[in-house]
C-alpha cells in the first residue's frame, strides 16, 4: 500500500516548473508535471493518463499509482487510481487524492472518464483484477462524483452487463483516457477484446444501467469513440504493427462500421487521443476535431496535436508539443475554450499537462470564438 508521503523533492520540482512556465513559447500558456515519483514516497511510477473538464470547468487528471513495480495491472498487486484537480484552466493542481485503494493482491488500473453533459456527473471507469486469486481474469469498474469530481461514490461491477460470460478468460479492458456523451444524451466507450474485436458499450439512462453492442470492430486495440457533425459515430483505433491510424465509422449507432486506414496518422503503435473541439450544432463557427499521439513510427516520441475541420476526413499537419520520450496521451477542452494534453513524457519519469490555445496550435490561422448561442443539452 502506497505511504501517504509528499517529499521535498516534490516541492523543489514544482518550484522548478513554475519557473519553466516562463521559458514557453508564446501560445503554450502553461506546462506542468503533475505526477512523477518523487511526489509519493515508494511509488514505482504513475502511467495511463486521463483527463477531462468538469461542468464547474475544474480540469480532473487520473492516472495509475503503480506501486510495487511500473507492470501492467496483471504483473502489479498494488495499483491505485489518483487524482489531482486544477481550478485555474491549469495553472496550479491541487494534492494528489485517491479515488480508488483495494487491499494489496488487487488492483485498479486505465482509469478513463466520461462527463454526463446533462447532470454533471462525472463517471470514472477502471480494470479491477485479484492478482491473488484470479490472475489474468479482468472485471470492470466505474465510480461516479456527483459534484465534479470533489468526492467519488463506492466502485460498482458493471462486468456483467458489459461482457459475456464465454469472455472470462480473454484479454479484454476497457480503453483509458475518456469516452464520450453524444448529442442525443447517451454516454458511449470502447471495451478491447483482442479475442473478439472491440466493442462499444454504454448508457441511456445516465447510467443507472450499461449495455454492449454485439457487432465487433476489427482490427482495433486501445481506441476512441467520438460523434462527428451528422450524428455518424467514429472510432480511431491502436492497431499494433501497422504504423498507421485505424478508422471506423457507424452510420447507425454502432450496429455496423465500415473501416480504413488513415495515411496521415502515422502511429507507433501507442495509446492516443481524439475529441470535438467545437460544433456548428452548438452555435460555435466551425466543427472541429482535435487529435493527439506520439507521431512516429520510430518508437513512441514527438507527442503532437492535429485539428480537422471535416470530421477527420483531413488533418492538419500538427504542432508538436514535446519532441523527446511521449507516450499515452488524453486531450480537453477548457471553459475558457484552451486545449489542454495530459501525456505520459520521458518513458513514464514524467506526466505533464501542457495547455495552449487554437491560435498556437494553427500558427495564428484558427481562432476560438464563443458559440452564437447556447449549447445543445
Amino acid at each position: 500500500m502506497k505511504k501517504m508521503f509528499v517529499s521535498i523533492a516534490a516541492l523543489l520540482i514544482a518550484s522548478s516548473t513554475l519557473f519553466a512556465q516562463e521559458q514557453i513559447a508564446d501560445g503554450v500558456i502553461v506546462s506542468n508535471d503533475i505526477f512523477n515519483t518523487t511526489m509519493e514516497e515508494g511509488v514505482s511510477c504513475y502511467r495511463i493518463p486521463a483527463l477531462v473538464t468538469a461542468k464547474n470547468g475544474d480540469l480532473i487528471a487520473a492516472i495509475d499509482e503503480r506501486v510495487l513495480s511500473c507492470a501492467d495491472l496483471n504483473g502489479c498487486k498494488d495499483i491505485n487510481i489518483v487524482i489531482r484537480r486544477s481550478k485555474d484552466n491549469g495553472k496550479t493542481w491541487g494534492e494528489i487524492e485517491t479515488v480508488v485503494d483495494f487491499p494489496l493482491g488487487q488492483s485498479a488500473s486505465d482509469p478513463s472518464m466520461i462527463v454526463d453533459e446533462k447532470t454533471g456527473d462525472i463517471f470514472l471507469f477502471y480494470n479491477f483484477m485479484n492478482l491473488d486469486t484470479e490472475r489474468n481474469i479482468y472485471y470492470f469498474h466505474v465510480v461516479v462524483s456527483k459534484n465534479n469530481g470533489k468526492t467519488w461514490g463506492e466502485p460498482t461491477d458493471i462486468t456483467s452487463q458489459i461482457s459475456r460470460p464465454e469472455w472470462k478468460k480473454d484479454f479484454k479492458f476497457i480503453t483509458s483516457g475518456r469516452g464520450t456523451y453524444t448529442s442525443d444524451g447517451r454516454m458511449i466507450h470502447t471495451l478491447v477484446n483482442l479475442h473478439n474485436g472491440l466493442r462499444i458499450f454504454g448508457s441511456d439512462d445516465h447510467g443507472k444501467s450499461w449495455y454492449i453492442l454485439d457487432t465487433p470492430v476489427k482490427p482495433a486495440d486501445e481506441s476512441k469513440v467520438i460523434e462527428l457533425s451528422d450524428g455518424r459515430w467514429m472510432i480511431n483505433s491502436r492497431v499494433n504493427g501497422q504504423g498507421k491510424r485505424h478508422v471506423h465509422i457507424s452510420s447507425d449507432q454502432g450496429n455496423s462500421w465500415k473501416s480504413h486506414v488513415d495515411p496521415t496518422l502515422v502511429d507507433p503503435s501507442c495509446n492516443g487521443s481524439i475529441i470535438r473541439y467545437t460544433s456548428k450544432a452548438d452555435g460555435y463557427d466551425k466543427d472541429r476535431l482535435l487529435f493527439s499521439n506520439a507521431n512516429s513510427t520510430k518508437g513512441r516520441v514527438n507527442l503532437t496535436v492535429r485539428v480537422s475541420y471535416d470530421d477527420g476526413e483531413t488533418w492538419s499537419e500538427g504542432k508538436t508539443i514535446y519532441p523527446g520520450g511521449s507516450a499515452y496521451s488524453s486531450l480537453s477542452i477548457l471553459k475558457n475554450g484552451d486545449i489542454a494534453v495530459f501525456f505520459e513524457k520521458d518513458h513514464y519519469k514524467a506526466n505533464e499537462v501542457t495547455v495552449f490555445s487554437l491560435d498556437w496550435l494553427t500558427d495564428g490561422k484558427d481562432k476560438y470564438t464563443k458559440p452564437s448561442r447556447k449549447r445543445r443539452k
